[in-house]
């Protein structure tokens, strides 16, 4: 490892050195990790696989869970290979250009999970609230400008995180004490004014915090109409999908919410455990959320179940 003291000297790779307290017990975590991201992988291609074969699905709702799972594979394919290569092989180096791109896939990816959920939230929220203008309102064009204006917003958010990061100068430690970069703490390395990257940073945090304002308005009007209706098929019908929602929602966010606190109140918790619980966040909705969806969601639940009998799904 290689330390400099001029701040005309920048270092052009880091050392991720998470877990490396447990010394030669490192490499058994090569299992659990493998393991859950062998899981995570084939739950999710299968539900997409799933949505994308059975025309009855390609609503709304269903293109959102499949686009749920296409953040739960890629997240995790950014960051669980290498990690696991680091754990095998105890090479724990990457290139300053390699880390750049790591973090730029892994928070690009991560952005859109809370804006897909309130996307979720919203379709439920004028299915139920206004039945009779769903359909002119959720139609390809409507949904096509969003598509294009949230893409663009996340766009210009992360590219320009990433970028002030790519300007700053390493010239002491070159050490994150991690499994893959993440902003926060590459920031903290940097040597100089580092206030325009936290700024940044808050940024970014700031469009989930509006997205689960928006999902926390939705569910509670959602809730407040449903429980206002008479009772019925349909009502619990409307309760069971949105309870199998929360519940994803609960997952992404109590996950998240845990790792973004766990560097907070750094002194408090254990750097070991502080990095286990920001691999479980790239990790736990992936491996849960196809779970959710596939044991509560009765036209998923009986296309895979189909496909684990050996039949086909049936394109109606």
């Amino acid at each position: 490892m290689e330390y400099g003291s001029s701040r005309n000297f920048s270092h052009t790779e880091f050392y991720l050195m998470g877990f490396s307290s447990l010394k030669e017990r490192r490499r058994f975590l090569f299992i659990p990790f493998c393991l859950m991201f062998i899981f995570s992988m084939v739950t999710n291609s299968l539900l997409i696989y799933v949505i994308v074969k059975q025309r009855s699905l390609h609503s709304p709702m269903y293109i959102l869970i499949s686009s749920i799972a296409c953040i739960d594979i890629v997240v995790p394919l950014w960051v669980v290979p290498r990690m696991l290569f680091a754990f095998a092989s105890d090479v724990n180096t990457i290139s300053r250009v390699g880390c750049l791109v790591q973090m730029f896939f892994v928070h690009y990816a991560c952005s859109f999970q809370s804006t897909i959920l309130f996307g979720m939230a919203l379709d439920r929220y004028l299915a139920i609230c206004f039945p009779l203008r769903y359909n002119d309102v959720v139609n390809l064009t409507n949904s096509l400008i969003t598509v294009v204006v949230i893409v663009i917003r996340k766009h210009i958010i992360i590219t320009a995180m990433i970028s002030l990061v790519g300007t700053l100068t390493f010239c002491s430690s070159n050490v994150l004490y991690h499994c893959f970069c993440e902003h926060q703490l590459v920031v903290n390395l940097a040597c100089g004014d580092t206030t325009k990257n936290y700024l940044a940073g808050l940024i970014s945090f700031c469009v989930p915090t509006v997205d689960c304002f928006g999902i926390a308005y939705s569910y509670i009007t959602i809730f407040v109409v449903i429980f206002r209706s008479a009772g019925g098929e349909s009502r619990q019908k409307a309760i069971h999908t949105c309870s199998t929602h929360l519940m994803v929602i609960c997952v992404v966010y109590f996950s998240s919410m845990i790792a973004f606190l766990s560097y907070r109140v750094k002194h408090a918790i254990p750097p070991d455990f502080r990095v286990l619980i920001s691999c479980m966040y790239l990790l736990i909705p992936g491996c849960f959320n196809p779970v959710i969806y596939g044991i509560r969601t009765k036209e998923i639940r009986e296309q895979i179940t189909k496909i684990l009998k050996g039949g086909k799904t049936v394109p109606s």
